[in-house]
């Protein structure tokens, strides 16, 4: 692998990495949200990563990179507490809330931000070896 190609592979990191940590922050944003007047409440969302073969012009040089295919909600039930005098409780005096953990919300940006991170690190390091061996040729 060429060393260019480390840069294409971490920058491939790096945007999937911000992008898990944007569904992470609306996640956060939304975890005590009620649901609305549809009944339905937010339901947490989920970054589902996908390798990607890295190549110019359609040629695959061996290294491969990661995108973001798709982002999938959890679709498991919301918490539902008995207050039937809160404005959104339904007929049976219950509020649903969002699915949402933030206990794993938390975890997952903790994740996403080391993973972002360390491949911001691997580019320096790679630029550095780069401008070091320029100046070897000096």
């Amino acid at each position: 692998m060429s060393m260019l190609r480390i840069f294409d592979v971490a920058g491939s990191a790096v945007s999937a990495q911000s992008q898990r940590l944007n569904v992470v922050a609306s996640n956060l944003a939304n975890a005590d949200t009620v649901a609305g007047p549809d009944g339905t409440a937010y339901k947490a969302r989920q970054v589902v990563f996908q390798t990607e073969l890295m190549g110019v012009g359609g040629l695959r040089e061996g290294s491969a990179g990661v995108r973001v295919s798709t982002v999938t909600e959890d679709n498991t039930p919301g918490r539902r507490v008995h207050d039937p005098k809160h404005p959104s409780a339904d007929a049976e005096g219950y509020v649903t809330f969002s699915n949402v953990n933030p206990v794993e919300e938390m975890v997952n940006m903790i994740s996403a931000s080391r993973s972002y991170q360390n491949n911001v690190e691997v580019m320096n390091t790679a630029r550095s070896l780069l401008l070091k061996t320029l100046q070897i040729g000096q």
